[in-house]
C-alpha cells in the first residue's frame, strides 16, 4: 500500500532540510572570521588627519583588511592638546583592541603607560627617536615596533639646505614645545655640531598662547630663521606658525611636507602618510601572531624635499638650482 505525505509534511522537512544546510559549518567546526580590533591615537583633529586615516586604510587593504568587514578602527583625536592623550590612550586600551597605532611619539609613550598592565601590541607610525621610546632598533623589546621618521637625525641635512638658500644666515631661533616635558633631540645635536656657524636660541612655548611671544623674542634676538619640531601643538598650528615666520621673515625649513603646504619655506623628511600606510605591514604581522619586541624597527629610506617658492619669493630669497634640482615636489 503506498501512503501519500501531506503538502505540509513535505513543507516541514523541506524546513528542517534547510535549517541542516545553515547550521552545518558550524556544526562542523568553522567559524565565522574574526574582526580585529585596531586602536588609532592621533594627535592632531578628525578634519586635520584625514590624510593620514586614508594611509592606514589604503596599507590595511593591501593586507585585505576592510573597515566594517574584517577589521574595526577605534579613532581617537587630541586636537593638538597632548594633556588629552594619557585620558585617551587609557580609553582605547579599554576597549579591547588587538593592536595599537600612532605616528606620534608623545602619543606612544601614553600608549605605553596605559599597556603597562595589559601589553597591548604597539605600532610605531613613523616616530623620531628623540622620545627614547625605543633603545635598540634591531630588537625593541617590550610591546613596541613599527617604523622611525629619522626626524632629528636629518636635522643637519636641513640646515645644510637652510644655508645653501641664505648663506649669510648666522642665527637660528629654535622653539621648544616645554609641554612634553623631554628635550628636543634634534636641538641637542645641531648644538654639538658648529660647521655651519650658526647660534641656536632655544624659545620655550608650553601653549598656543605663548607663540605670539615666542616670535617677538626670536625678532628681539635677531633670529633669520627658524627650527620647530614636529610636535601635536606645532602641528595644530603649523599655518599660525607659518604665517608669522613669513611676517617677521624668518626662513623655515620644517620636518615633513604639511609645514610646506601649510607655508613653510621648505621641508625635508620621511613623507608622514607614506610611514602611516607602510605601518599596516607590521599591523599584519602582530595580528598574525608575532610578537612586536622581536620586529626590527625600520627606518625610511626615501626622502622628501619640497620647496615652497611662493614663500621665498616673499621672504626675498632665492632658491638655488642645486636645491631646486634636488626638490620632489615645488610650490609655485
Amino acid at each position: 500500500m503506498t501512503r501519500t505525505r501531506c503538502p505540509a509534511s513535505r513543507r516541514a522537512v523541506g524546513y528542517l532540510a534547510l535549517v541542516g544546510l545553515v547550521l552545518m559549518p558550524v556544526v562542523g567546526g568553522a567559524q565565522p572570521k574574526k574582526v580585529h580590533r585596531i586602536g588609532v591615537l592621533l594627535p592632531g583633529s578628525a578634519a586635520g588627519s584625514a590624510g593620514a586615516m586614508e594611509a592606514l586604510r589604503q596599507g590595511l587593504r593591501e593586507y585585505r583588511y576592510l573597515e566594517g568587514q574584517n577589521v574595526s578602527i577605534e579613532w581617537r583625536f587630541a586636537d593638538g592638546r597632548a594633556d588629552r592623550l594619557p585620558d585617551l590612550a587609557r580609553e582605547l586600551v579599554g576597549l579591547d583592541v588587538d593592536v595599537l597605532v600612532t605616528p606620534d611619539g608623545v602619543a606612544a609613550g601614553s600608549l605605553r603607560v596605559a599597556t603597562q598592565t595589559i601589553p597591548i601590541p604597539i605600532v610605531l607610525a613613523g616616530v623620531g627617536p628623540r622620545f627614547s621610546l625605543i633603545s635598540n632598533l634591531a630588537r625593541p623589546g617590550g610591546n613596541m615596533t613599527g617604523l622611525s621618521s629619522m626626524a632629528p637625525e636629518l636635522e643637519p641635512k636641513r640646515m645644510e639646505f637652510l644655508k645653501e638658500v641664505a648663506p649669510r644666515l648666522t642665527r637660528v631661533a629654535s622653539l621648544r614645545d616645554v609641554s612634553l616635558g623631554i628635550p628636543r633631540a634634534a636641538d641637542l645635536m645641531i648644538e654639538r655640531t658648529g660647521r655651519w656657524g650658526l647660534t641656536f636660541i632655544a624659545i620655550p612655548v608650553r601653549g598656543p598662547e605663548d607663540i605670539d611671544a615666542a616670535f617677538a623674542t626670536a625678532v628681539k634676538e635677531r633670529a633669520g630663521a627658524l627650527s620647530v619640531a614636529n610636535t601635536p601643538l606645532f602641528h595644530a598650528h603649523r599655518r599660525r606658525l607659518a604665517e608669522l615666520a613669513l611676517r617677521h621673515r624668518l626662513a623655515w625649513i620644517a620636518e615633513d611636507r604639511e609645514y610646506a603646504d601649510a607655508g613653510s619655506m621648505m621641508s625635508y623628511g620621511a613623507e608622514p602618510n607614506d610611514l602611516i600606510r607602510r605601518s599596516a605591514s607590521y599591523v599584519d604581522r602582530v595580528l598574525k601572531g608575532a610578537k612586536p619586541g622581536t620586529l626590527p624597527i625600520e627606518q625610511p629610506t626615501r626622502f622628501e624635499l619640497v620647496v615652497n617658492l611662493r614663500t621665498a619669493k616673499i621672504l626675498g630669497l632665492t632658491i638655488p638650482d642645486s636645491v631646486l634640482g634636488s626638490a620632489d615636489q615645488v610650490i609655485r
